[in-house]
């Protein structure tokens, strides 16, 4: 297999000379640069260019998160596996936003870690179980918010206030549409009127336009 290069950006001297340690002890996979900072790290890459950067998401001067973006846009070959204590969806999202292939829990195992690699290198994304089930849990809330948004119409009526417009939108007058409601006229000329000015119109012909407008009838 050809050999993997690395570059480790890490400003805990001790995590990041375990990841060293670690990493070069698997045969294809070479350590080829390393970085306390998101500075240093690209007055690196001017001299090195690595496969996969392996990124801790807080670094002393640059998020890890701005970094991924520029590699992006700088250097779009190299990919970005991000190795974080911060696992909060927002991180993670943000993250993956920005263009990291992978992203992985500082307490992973040597295992996972090694799998996260080999993955990312064949184009892949890796994220692991714990990561993994962060985003399954945004994408489920960020599709109910969603469908919630699409189900809320777009205008600020009272279910009466529907029901009224819905009626005269289909031909019904003032005195056909309170024996159908069981209202009185006086009430169902002041629901119109609280109508039209919710919704900024002026005439009757308008409010028929937006009740097609906004399906509240059918043609």
């Amino acid at each position: 297999m050809e050999t993997i290069k690395i570059f480790l950006v890490e400003d805990h001297d001790l995590v990041r000379d375990g990841l060293k340690a670690l990493l070069t002890s698997i045969p294809d996979i070479a350590i080829i640069g390393e970085a306390s900072t998101g500075k240093s790290l690209f007055e690196k890459l001017r001299i090195v260019q690595p496969d996969i950067i392996v990124l801790d998401i807080s670094l002393p001067d640059i998020s890890g998160i701005e970094i991924t973006k520029r590699l992006r846009h700088e250097y779009p070959q190299i990919r970005v596996l991000i190795l974080s204590m911060y696992t909060h969806e927002d991180f993670v999202t943000g993250a993956i936003r920005s263009g990291a292939k992978g992203y992985l829990p500082k307490n992973t195992s040597r295992d996972e870690l090694v799998k996260a690699i080999y993955a990312i290198f064949r184009g892949e994304e890796f994220f692991g179980e714990t990561i993994s089930k962060i985003l399954l849990k945004s994408f489920i809330r960020t599709a109910v918010e969603q469908g919630e948004q699409e189900e809320k119409p777009a205008y600020n009526l009272s279910s009466r206030e529907l029901e009224i417009l819905k009626q005269y939108a289909e031909g019904f007058n003032n005195k056909e549409i309170g024996v159908k409601l069981n209202i009185s006229v006086r009430t169902v000329e002041t629901h119109k009127n609280h109508i039209m000015k919710k919704l900024g119109i002026r005439s009757p012909v308008e409010m028929v336009k937006f009740a097609i407008r906004n399906k509240i009838i059918n043609l």
